[in-house]
Order: C-alpha cells, then structure tokens, then sequence
C-alpha cells in the first residue's frame, strides 16, 4: 500500500527585492523551515517516498551555503527524497546540481532525476518516469518518451515531470515545457506528480500539481500545501489528501474609508493579523484629522508585528474640518501654510498630504491645554 508525498517549487534561495531586508530575509528562510516540516509530515505519514516535481532551488547561482542547508533541511526524513531539475534549476552540463555532486552534500537516500530514464525505488513499491528539464525552456514535451517506457511488474508507474498541461493553465504559461493533458493515460501512469504551478491543482484522477509548500506571493491557489497520495496497487485510483505545511499568509486587502467607524472596523481585522501574515493594503477615500491618526497608530503597530506590511495610501486624502484646524488654533503664516497644504492635498498631491499630516501632528501636540485639563487638538 504505497504512500508518498508529491511537493514540488521549494525554490530555495529565493529573494524578496520588493520587501524591506528585515521582512525578505525571513520570508527566505520559510522556504527551508518548510522541508523541515515536509520531512516532518513524511514522518507522520509513514511515507515511503517524498517526490520533489522540479525547481527545488530558485536559481542556477544560489550560494554553497544554501545548497548545504537545503540537504541539511532534509535530513528530518531519512527515507527517499527524489529531487527533479525545473526550469529555476535545470540540469545543465554545469548547474546547481553538479556543483552539489562536487561538495559531496547530496546523501545516500537524495536521489537527483537528472536523466529521463526510470529510477527503480523498489522498497517503496515505485519505478519513476522523471522528466528533468536540461534548459530553462524547451518547446517540446519532455514526458513523450513515458508512453514507451518498461516497468517492472508489480511496481506503481508514477511520472515525474515540471511544465504546463497545454489548453488547461493560462495561456501565456502553455508555451514553455509543455505536458499533454491526457499523459497519464497513454503512458499508463498510476500518478503523474507535477511542479511549476504554485498551487494544488487536479487536472485529472491520476495527475496532479502540489504547488509550493510556502506561500510566495498574493494569490488565493491554494498554495502552501503538499499532497499524500496513497495508491493501494497498480492500476488503483489515487487517494491524494493535501496537506497544510505553509507558514506565511499572504493577503490583500481594499479598503474604503469615509468615516471613523471604517476606520475602526480596519483596525479590528489588523489587530486579528498574525506575525505569519504578509499582507498589502490599498486605501481609498477621505478621513478627518481624528480618524487619519488614529489610521496612522494602527498602521505603525500592524508594520512592528506582521511579517510584512505594505499600504498604498494613494486614493486616501487627509481632509481636516473647519473643527480640526481650528482646534489646533493655527493663525497668522502657519495658518496660511496649513490652509494651502489643505488645497493641495485635495487636489491629489501626495507631498502635500503627508506634509499636512506632519505638520497637523506636530501642532496637536504644541496645542495649549484648556482650562478642563484636556487640549484643543482633536482627539
């Protein structure tokens, strides 16, 4: 009764230009803390294989140091890894994979499908078809030569392949590394593990994409998963149960605010954020100076306790009252100066804006006290 783990797009190595350094450097290590937990879910699972569908490593050029880690990260599991060359990571006459060879890193149990030719796991009730990429690109399907392939009797035919299955993803994707749809079928396939999409996906009852164990970027695909798949002999259906293995959470909120109460509904679904949240706002509409502060506040804890945090602030104009701005009892060249910032960022310019907030805050606090012990600024 085989049982294996299909995981695919680890993409070590991976870097984050678009976020700061204190929130890219973490997110690049979630990609290796997910093996640890693959080889943790194999574990669980009594799986008798972990099936790696290509891009393992994000890039030709990533670091001996990261190179050793991700072997180091497999060392949880001590049953069979198979690792299959993507398009990140393809098997070129020298590549990542070569230089793994070279610094003696790779185990006794990492078997590296660097050939298209069947890879005999017998202990594990397996004879694999990999397709390994030998160039980032190629235009022909590499997993024809399945169809004609022998397998021993009595061992599960399970092809391991990283590209696209034509006319079913998105169409400026089905040009490159190309897998027919119905491979499975006229190679007599009992599964077929795929990589390349970043989220699971059934194409049919015997083929699968099991996207990235980690989350790398705003889409709701159901990434963040690994799949257990259980077949209980030859020609048997697939039993495929994903599993979550994913840290981050990446989501994107729109959010229109008008009035204090928007604004407090904001703040409660920020304040239900986790660290593990990756997360980018876009803001829109207008807000007195009571409510943007108190906007602001929140958004500066939110950015000290999630992973990340990002907010366009572009479609938000700051729009004080009449109130507001008397309060903060701004008279003579200060008041002018605060009038025209005021004209300014209602017309859209964003300097403007935040020269209004700076200068509106800075007063608030200048503001005297009243004779109740309270101040003029808005509260």
């Amino acid at each position: 009764m085989p049982i294996f783990l299909h995981t695919a797009d680890w993409q070590i190595g991976r870097q984050y230009p678009a976020f700061e350094p204190d929130n890219a450097v973490p997110m690049a290590a979630a990609r290796l803390e997910a093996v640890h937990r693959l080889a943790q879910v194999a574990a669980a699972e009594g799986a008798q294989a972990v099936l790696v569908a290509g891009d393992v490593f994000d890039a030709q050029t990533v670091s001996d140091k990261t190179v050793r880690q991700l072997f180091q990260a497999m060392a949880g599991w001590a049953g069979p890894w198979v690792l299959l060359p993507g398009n990140h990571d393809a098997a070129l006459a020298e590549s990542v994979w070569s230089r793994a060879q070279r610094l003696g890193v790779v185990p006794p149990n990492v078997h590296l499908a660097l050939k298209p030719e069947v890879l005999l796991l017998p202990e594990a009730g397996l004879a694999l078809l990999p397709a390994p990429l030998t160039q980032r690109h190629t235009h022909n399907d590499l997993t024809i030569w399945f169809d004609t392939a022998d397998t021993p009797p009595g061992l599960l035919r399970v092809g391991l392949a990283h590209g696209s299955i034509t006319g079913i993803l998105a169409e400026d994707i089905d040009s490159a590394n190309p897998i027919a749809p119905d491979r499975a079928t006229r190679a007599r396939l009992d599964y077929l593990a795929l990589g390349d999409w970043h989220g699971a996906r059934q194409i049919d009852a015997r083929t699968w994409y099991s996207g990235t164990p980690e989350p790398d970027r705003f889409r709701n695909n159901e990434a963040g998963l690994a799949l257990r798949v259980q077949i209980d002999g030859p020609g048997a259906a697939p039993v495929v149960t994903p599993i979550r293995v994913g840290q981050l959470r990446w989501q994107q909120w729109e959010a229109g605010l008008h009035q204090a109460g928007d604004v407090a509904l904001l703040v409660e679904r920020l304040q239900a954020m986790s660290p593990a949240d990756v997360l980018d706002i876009t803001l829109q509409g207008e807000l007195d100076l009571a409510a943007h502060q108190r906007l602001d506040a929140a958004l500066a804890e939110a950015e000290a306790r999630l992973r990340s945090l990002r907010v366009d602030r572009h479609g938000l104009r700051l729009r004080p009252t009449d109130a507001d701005l008397a309060a903060l009892h701004a008279d003579g060249y200060v008041g002018e100066v605060v009038a025209e910032l005021r004209d300014d960022a209602e017309a859209g310019s964003d300097v403007a804006r935040e020269a209004l907030v700076q200068l509106t805050a800075l007063l608030a606090e200048l503001a005297p006290e009243t004779p109740a012990g309270g101040t003029h600024a808005a509260a």
